[in-house]
């Protein structure tokens, strides 16, 4: 029995020294780097896609009937205002213009005739060598001559205006289309069509600004966590296709009081100039709305915002060097960085790099602690699940 309880205490003893022999030396604190937080006033930029439109895109017709003489643009040529297009044969409407000049020349001889007859009835009525009536025929036909003749001038001018008609200019300067009809064609004022010429400079570029984006921008001004320019005079930057930003900037000129119910949208137009022509109608582009502000917003790096299975989190370093999670309500992303709009003040120090290392509560030695975005140094790796709670 002896002999038993020494083995066993023998055997614990052993055990006890090779724990001790194996034990490797204990772990220090985790060093990783943080960033101060620190309340600045940040401008906003909102980013939508948006596509070109002409200002002003005018249909090129005929306003009189007749043949198509001559095509006088190149078709997708950039045209001038008063440039002329399109030149229809001038003949018959040159006779009408003739015609109309002498029906004005035979009335204004009536007139002349109306007129000596009552210069020679108006006397004799007097002395009473006629009568009332015939005085009063004379006025009458007089009068009537002279309606004539202002009927025979608004023909003529009408018939100036025809001929005039046959050579058709655009009145904007713009972009010209193809044309819809050839050399020789009869051209019918009821479907009469030429082309269309669309002005380039200024353009418009039209978005849509969904419903949940509206209610956002008004809670968010409301809670006093974002400022709009006054008079919601915002700027507007575009990006076109190959990533490079358009060289003119612009303003938003039009805001559609209608809610398109199968967009769930609403139309917002922007109005910049294109004096190059670089852009054209139905381009699709990036389009940047600049001028809000966050006034003493909070950022943190991108990196340092993890997600876990109860919403958005940071590691903090607390006053005993210690790491804690910190649960935090994130905004829109601005560049790298991420607007915190709960969960962190100004002076709270939020790790950025060596997350993977730490648990809650382990302690943690500081490799630096920058205050500025620009100078932290970029995560090396990758970040830890939230803990279950």
């Amino acid at each position: 029995m002896r002999t038993g309880i020494v083995a066993i205490m023998v055997a614990v003893a052993l055990a006890a020294c090779s724990k001790t022999e194996h034990k490797g030396p204990e772990r220090g604190p985790a060093e990783v780097t943080v960033q101060t937080v620190v309340a600045r006033e940040t401008p906003v930029t909102f980013e939508y896609v948006g596509q070109t439109q002409s200002s002003r895109q005018v249909q090129i017709v005929a306003r009189v009937s007749g043949f198509l003489e001559r095509r006088l643009y190149t078709e997708g040529s950039l045209v001038k205002a008063g440039q002329v297009m399109f030149q229809q044969d001038q003949r018959p409407f040159a006779v009408q213009v003739d015609a109309a000049k002498a029906a004005l020349a035979e009335q204004q001889a009536r007139l002349k005739v109306a007129n000596d007859n009552l210069a020679r009835v108006k006397p004799l009525a007097e002395r009473k060598a006629l009568s009332q009536r015939e005085l009063d025929d004379a006025f009458g036909a007089a009068e009537a001559a002279a309606a004539a003749v202002e009927v025979a001038k608004a023909n003529l001018e009408q018939a100036k205006l025809n001929l005039s008609y046959t050579t058709i200019t655009t009145p904007v300067t713009g972009l010209s289309s193809f044309s819809k009809v050839q050399d020789g064609q009869y051209v019918n004022v009821v479907d009469s069509q030429l082309t269309y010429v669309s002005q380039l400079d200024p353009i418009w570029v039209n978005f849509s600004v969904s419903e949940n984006d509206m209610l956002s921008l008004r809670t968010e001004q409301q809670a006093g966590r974002l400022k709009l320019p006054p008079k919601g005079d915002f700027e507007v930057e575009l990006v076109l296709a190959n990533g490079a930003a358009f060289p003119a900037r612009g303003r938003i000129t039009f805001e559609s009081a209608d809610f398109n119910q199968q967009t769930g949208t609403f139309l917002v137009r922007a109005t910049l100039p294109n004096r190059e022509g670089l852009l054209r109608p139905g381009q699709f582009v990036g389009v940047r709305v600049l001028g809000a502000v966050r006034p003493a917003a909070i950022l943190v790096p991108q990196q340092a915002v993890l997600q876990g299975a109860k919403g958005h989190f940071v590691v903090v370093v607390d006053k005993e060097s210690r790491a804690q999670i910190r649960p935090v309500e994130v905004g829109p992303w601005h560049g790298d960085e991420w607007f915190i709009l709960k969960g962190l003040a100004p002076g709270d120090m939020v790790v950025t790099d060596g997350m993977v290392r730490l648990s809650p509560g382990a302690a943690v030695k500081v490799a630096a602690a920058p205050s500025a975005a620009g100078d932290r140094p970029p995560a090396k790796a990758a970040a830890p699940q939230a803990p279950a709670r």
